[in-house]
C-alpha cells in the first residue's frame, strides 16, 4: 500500500480474538435463524421453500469477513449498549443480558443478510461464475437444472432462482431489522437508508462504467459518490450508526462515529479495488482481474486513464470490459497501473482515510473499552491488510 515503516501499526493481540469470537456467535445465531425457517417450511409442507432457504444458507454460510455485523455489535458495546460486558469481565466473554444480546445480534445479522442479497444479485449483473471460491448462486442452480434433466434453458433457470434467493435474503434482513428497531425507531430509518443508498450507488457505478469517456473532473466526482454511497456508508458508516442508535447514543457520538465509519468503509473498498488487480484469488474470492473483465471503472482505473500515455491508454481501453482478457493482458494492465502511479495514488487515498478514522476515534474518549478495542483494532488490521 506504500505505507511508511513509521506509519505502520501492529494489529493488537486482542483484535483477532474479538473478531473470531464475534464471528462464532454471529454464525451460531445465523444457524439458529435458518433452522427456525427450515422448521417452519417443514410445518407448512413446503419443500420448495426449504430448497430456497438452503440456497441462501449455503452462500451466507460460506464464510466472509462479517465486517458489517461486527461493526454493528461493537459500536453498540462501545456506546454502552445494555448487552455490554461488565468491566470485571475480559473483552470477548458472553454479555450479561442474553435477551438484549439477541436483539443486537439480530440487527447485526440483518446487515449480513442484506449483504448476501446484494452479492447474489451482483454476481448476476457481473456475470460472475464464482463467489468466495465456490460456484455463484445462479451457477449452482444452472448446474442443478442440468443435473435434474429439467426442460427449458438452464441458464435462465439459474438466473431466475438466484433473483428469488436474493429477494428472500432481503426479506429476512428487513424482518430482523424491524424486530430489532422496536425500541429505537431511528434504527429502522437508518437501515432503510443503508439499503437505498447502496442500490443507488450500484446504479451510479453502472452509469460510470458506461460513460467513462466523460471529462476527468466529472468522472472523479461521480466515482467519489459511488465510493461514499456503495462503500463508505454501506460498509461501515451505517453499521456503526445502527449499533450506536440501538444503544441510545447521543447525536454527537453518532455523528463522530459516522465520520469514523465513512472513512473506514471507503478505505476498505479502495483496498478491495487494489486486491482485485494485485491480490490473489484466495484472498479476493474470485479470479484476479475479474473487475477488469467486468468493466468496473474504479479510482484505480481513473488515475491510470488520467496519466496514461497514448499506447497505455489504448491497452486499458481494450482490456476494460473485455471478458476474454487473458492473464497476460492482466499483467500488462498491472504494469500500467504501477507505471502511471495509479496504484500509489489509491494507496495514498487509503492512508488518508485511515488517518481520518483514527482522528475521529480520538475525539471519542468516553467509548466503552469492550467496543473501542475492536474499532481501533480494525484500523490497525486494515493498515496491515495484505495485498
Amino acid at each position: 500500500m506504500g505505507v511508511s515503516t513509521a506509519q505502520r501499526h501492529e494489529v493488537p493481540e486482542g483484535f483477532p480474538a474479538l473478531l473470531d469470537g464475534f464471528r462464532e456467535r454471529h454464525d451460531r445465531e445465523l444457524d439458529a435463524w435458518l433452522d427456525r425457517k427450515r422448521r417452519q417450511a417443514a410445518a407448512d409442507d413446503s419443500p420448495e421453500m426449504t430448497e430456497l432457504i438452503d440456497g441462501v444458507g449455503q452462500l451466507v454460510g460460506q464464510g466472509g469477513k462479517r465486517l458489517r455485523p461486527a461493526l454493528v455489535y461493537h459500536a453498540f458495546l462501545a456506546c454502552g449498549g445494555s448487552a455490554g460486558i461488565p468491566p470485571s469481565n475480559p473483552p470477548g466473554n458472553p454479555p450479561v443480558n442474553p435477551q438484549v444480546d439477541t436483539e443486537v445480534l439480530h440487527l447485526a445479522l440483518a446487515t449480513e443478510l442484506l449483504h448476501t442479497y446484494l452479492l447474489i444479485h451482483d454476481d448476476i449483473m457481473d456475470h460472475a461464475e464464482t463467489r468466495r471460491g465456490l460456484p455463484a448462486a445462479h451457477v449452482r442452480f444452472r448446474n442443478a437444472h442440468r443435473a435434474r434433466g429439467f426442460h427449458g434453458d438452464a441458464g435462465e433457470f439459474g438466473l431466475s432462482v438466484a433473483i428469488l434467493l436474493g429477494d428472500l435474503a432481503h426479506t429476512w434482513a428487513v424482518e430482523l431489522a424491524g424486530a430489532a428497531s422496536a425500541r429505537r425507531p431511528g434504527v429502522a430509518s437508518c437501515f432503510s437508508a443503508m439499503s437505498e443508498e447502496v442500490i443507488g450507488g450500484q446504479y451510479l457505478e453502472l452509469l460510470v462504467a458506461q460513460r467513462r469517456g466523460k471529462g476527468s473532473a466529472d468522472r472523479e466526482a461521480e466515482l467519489m459518490r459511488v465510493l461514499r454511497l456503495k462503500s463508505g456508508r454501506y460498509t461501515a458508516e451505517r453499521p456503526v450508526q445502527l449499533g450506536a442508535l440501538l444503544a441510545g447514543a447521543p447525536d454527537s457520538v453518532v455523528e463522530e462515529l459516522s465520520r469514523y465509519g465513512a472513512a473506514v468503509g471507503e478505505a476498505f473498498q479502495l483496498q478491495d479495488d487494489l486486491l482485485g488487480m494485485f491480490g490473489d484469488a484466495g484472498t479476493v474470492g474470485k479470479p484476479v482481474g475479474d473487475d477488469l473483465r467486468e468493466g468496473k471503472f474504479t479510482f484505480l482505473m481513473h488515475h491510470a486513464f488520467t496519466a496514461a500515455a497514448p499506447d497505455q491508454l489504448e491497452t486499458l481501453e481494450n482490456a476494460l470490459g473485455d471478458p476474454r482478457v487473458s492473464p497476460e493482458d492482466v499483467s500488462r494492465v498491472q504494469r500500467i497501473l504501477e507505471d502511471t502511479g495509479a496504484r500509489a495514488k489509491v494507496g495514498g487515498m487509503i492512508e488518508e482515510r485511515l488517518q481520518a478514522a483514527r482522528r475521529a476515534l480520538a475525539g471519542l474518549p468516553d467509548l466503552r473499552p469492550e467496543g473501542r478495542l475492536f474499532l481501533e483494532g480494525l484500523l490497525d488490521y486494515l493498515w496491515e491488510r495484505e495485498l
